[in-house]
């Protein structure tokens, strides 16, 4: 509370301050986060296979392990290594190619 005569606080602490030219966003607009997942996807489409062959061998290997199908369970949590390994591996791709176009 400012009184009579002192000069008011140069910005409002429970807002971000406005820096003339800063833009926190390159989008304009807000996105929904299912306007996001697409525009991330187009992006780099490796990365939602690599999950949903994650999730997949997962899920499958956990239904084996249930079933008593120790071997098959097994092979399954190898192949979930493996997609796991291809979404970072899709991970870093997809971060290299968006550095070199910012290069350019």
């Amino acid at each position: 509370m400012a009184t009579p005569g002192t000069p008011e606080a140069p910005f409002d602490p429970s807002q971000p301050p406005a820096i003339e030219g800063f833009s926190p966003s390159i989008y304009r607009e807000t996105e929904s986060f299912k306007e996001k997942f697409i525009r991330k996807t187009r992006e780099n489409p490796m990365v939602p296979i690599g999950c949903l062959g994650t999730a997949t061998a997962l899920t499958y290997g956990l239904y084996c392990f249930h079933r008593g199908q120790s071997h098959r369970s097994q092979l399954m949590m190898r192949t979930r290594i493996v997609a796991q390994g291809f979404t970072i591996a899709a991970i870093l791709m997809g971060l290299a190619a968006s550095a070199m176009r910012s290069r350019q």
